[in-house]
């Protein structure tokens, strides 16, 4: 015990039982202590964490600190910045899936940036503009031209960040344009399918220059469960242009769908919340409206 060292550190990914954390001594390959499993808690790639590295013993995850955000599916911790990446065409953009992203993101805390990637096949001003006047981060990138991969970097700075998309849209190819070092594997757009394939194997925190990020299979499909995005009264807490507008309309459970007296519908038509945000809001409000229909049965 005496040769024992104590060190705070951040896990970078688990692999059948190992979890491997990077301290300022260097990457260690750690069990985690059995307390977690009998808590029913997992250790996840991203989690702050404090361990124990014994020559003897072999080195261990002792705890694991509080956590700023969580997703389930994919399972990581702490992600502070999330990077929702959209192809101008092949494929075309999903405001639905941009919008159930952003809503998420801005439900748990973290920061999202809408990426239009392929901005040398078509001009993406348009949506850019939309996700703008929402008071969210926009912009246009090109591997090709070269457009945007600075900014992105620059935006990746300081943050343990997760990019996510349908697959196609060129996650990986824009990871690699910014860091050519990573050589992460890219797949071309299934032209039978109309989408790309899976082509990230497994979940782990990259170390960029100064910051993390989260290149991880499923994020092209996260899911709502256990979040409070699932409730129907709390889809518009995350449309942040909503939000100036939420308790003034003339009824206090007004939904911002078709009711008379709403201040968000009144946004929408002088033109201050873009129609399409409001739309893909209306389809969340719907299916949250469904799902809790179903629970209480």
């Amino acid at each position: 015990m005496a040769n024992d060292i104590v060190a705070d550190g951040i896990i970078l990914k688990g692999i059948d039982g190992f979890y491997y954390v990077e301290t300022d001594s260097g990457i260690h390959e750690c069990r985690a202590r059995g307390v977690f499993r009998k808590k029913g808690m997992k250790p996840l790639a991203g989690d702050r964490v404090k361990v124990i590295l014994s020559e003897i013993n072999g080195n261990v995850v002792d705890s694991i600190y509080e956590r700023t955000s969580m997703f389930s599916r994919p399972p990581v911790a702490n992600i502070n910045k999330l990077f929702i990446i959209s192809s101008v065409v092949e494929p075309s953009p999903n405001f639905l899936v941009i919008d159930r992203m952003t809503a998420l993101a801005c439900n748990k805390g973290i920061e999202p940036v809408v990426v239009f990637s392929k901005s040398d096949l078509a001009n993406p001003g348009e949506y850019i503009a939309i996700y703008n006047k929402a008071g969210i981060e926009a912009f246009a990138v090109s591997c090709v031209t070269g457009e945007g991969i600075e900014r992105i970097k620059s935006a990746l700075k300081g943050h343990i960040s997760a990019f996510t998309g349908n697959t196609g849209v060129g996650k990986s190819s824009i990871l690699n344009a910014v860091f050519p070092h990573l050589e992460l594997e890219t797949g071309e757009i299934s032209q039978k399918l109309g989408r790309g394939r899976h082509t990230t194997r497994q979940s782990e925190l990259i170390k960029l220059e100064d910051g993390y990020v989260a290149d991880t299979p499923g994020f092209s499909s996260l899911e709502f469960e256990g979040d409070d995005l699932m409730l129907k009264e709390n889809v518009a807490f995350g449309f942040k242009e909503f939000l100036p507008y939420l308790g003034t309309c003339k009824f206090s459970t007004c939904l911002h769908v078709k009711d008379k007296g709403c201040k968000i519908l009144e946004a929408v038509d002088e033109g201050k919340i873009s129609s399409s945000r409001h739309e893909s809001y209306v389809a969340m409000v719907e299916s949250a409206r469904q799902l809790n229909e179903w629970e209480l049965k």
